[in-house]
């Protein structure tokens, strides 16, 4: 009998969990392919990037939808921070809407695009946008999908790199797990600007394969209670760690749970007001000393008020707490993700749904359907 996140693999495959449960306990597999992977690949895309990490003038923009985006999010201003170039994150659905007030033609651009499948219609049609907007623009293609429209287009495109992430990292299941947290490590490694970067993904799989044998119960335990709400918090990077895990229990739980997320200063002014007895908060704690007096204070405060079922912490010395590197929030933010993502799964199979696909209906799916991609017009 094989364990797989605390239930029986074959349990897993009668519930239609399966995929998503190999693909959140793959992981660590998966981190170490890709350090195995970067190290032979770094240096294409370091030439391909040449010096325009260094020039101040340079804009790049990390771009995706959905978690595809939030990727972007939690890892741009740890990169901004450490490039002379530009570095914002900008959602493909933002792109696409209102261009005029991120691309700038006479700017050195670089887009940067996060896609499980690369066949996402937003992602492509925001390639086209900057490619027919930005004269000289360049593309970096981060994706998990070598059949995809993205990669298969970038291989012949002499103004583009693809990079590959390990082929099991394109999840089966329909929520990204695998491929969020190696796309996302990535980019700390490629756009990172130093080459000894790449062997840390393999690091953080260590801790990642500790903390998965001992938070699978107590995630199980946890998705064992009812709840109608559950308020992810984090700070910094970690605010957009919050949204991802808020997605992952809408989308496993088919929108039966809601998620929500916000910073911990953000909580007081009006969505902590959503709380009930029937509902969970999650914080995950910063490796920054400031931010954690900040966590710490509204931590004590909600439970004092008691007006949450509970209220839990992941992070080093939280209720999920893990052996982890002395690295920065976006670093770590993977495996504090590990714990959402068993969560999340955990209630979906409370709620006696099918996990690796929870809409049936096919009211949402894998791959986002029925966009209809409208021409800009350059003013």
């Amino acid at each position: 009998m094989t364990i797989l996140l605390d239930r029986d693999a074959a349990n897993w495959q009668d519930i239609g969990g399966l995929y998503t449960a190999e693909e959140i306990a793959q992981q660590p597999a998966m981190w170490r392919a890709l350090s195995t992977s970067l190290h032979v690949h770094q240096p294409r895309v370091a030439a391909f990037l040449g010096q325009r990490l260094h020039d101040p003038r340079q804009r790049v923009i990390l771009t995706g939808a959905g978690s595809s985006a939030y990727a972007g999010q939690i890892v741009a201003d740890e990169l901004n921070a450490r490039c002379a170039a530009q570095v914002r994150a900008i959602a493909t659905t933002s792109l696409l809407t209102h261009p005029e007030l991120y691309l700038e033609p006479s700017a050195p651009t670089l887009l940067v695009s996060f896609a499980r499948s690369g066949d996402s219609p937003e992602s492509l049609a925001a390639v086209e946008l900057v490619r027919s907007t930005v004269p000289n623009a360049r593309f970096l293609h981060i994706t998990c999908n070598e059949a995809g429209a993205l990669a298969v287009r970038g291989a012949s495109d002499d103004a583009a790199c693809v990079l590959l992430m390990p082929a099991a990292s394109c999840d089966r299941g329909f929520a990204m797990t695998s491929s969020f947290t190696s796309m996302l490590l990535a980019t700390l490694c490629v756009l990172g600007g130093d080459a000894d970067l790449s062997a840390r993904p393999a690091r953080l799989a260590d801790a990642a394969e500790a903390a998965l044998a001992q938070w699978a119960p107590a995630a199980a335990a946890l998705a064992s209670h009812q709840v109608e709400r559950v308020a992810y918090l984090g700070s910094g990077p970690l605010e957009a760690l919050a949204r991802e895990s808020a997605l992952k229990l809408l989308e496993l739980t088919g929108g039966r749970v809601l998620g929500m997320a916000d910073t911990p200063l953000g909580f007081r002014h009006g969505p902590k007001s959503a709380l009930n007895e029937a509902s969970l908060v999650v914080l995950f704690y910063s490796s920054k000393p400031l931010a954690r007096r900040y966590e710490t204070d509204l931590l004590d405060e909600l439970r004092r008020d008691g007006i949450a079922a509970r209220v839990l912490t992941v992070g080093v010395g939280g209720d999920f707490n893990a052996d982890a590197p002395d690295w920065s929030d976006a670093w770590l933010a993977p495996l504090w993700l590990l714990m959402a993502q068993q969560y999340a799964l955990q209630q979906s199979a409370r709620l006696s749904l099918r996990p690796d696909n929870p809409f049936a209906g096919g009211t949402v799916n894998r791959v986002v359907q029925g966009v209809t991609i409208y021409e800009h017009e350059h003013g």
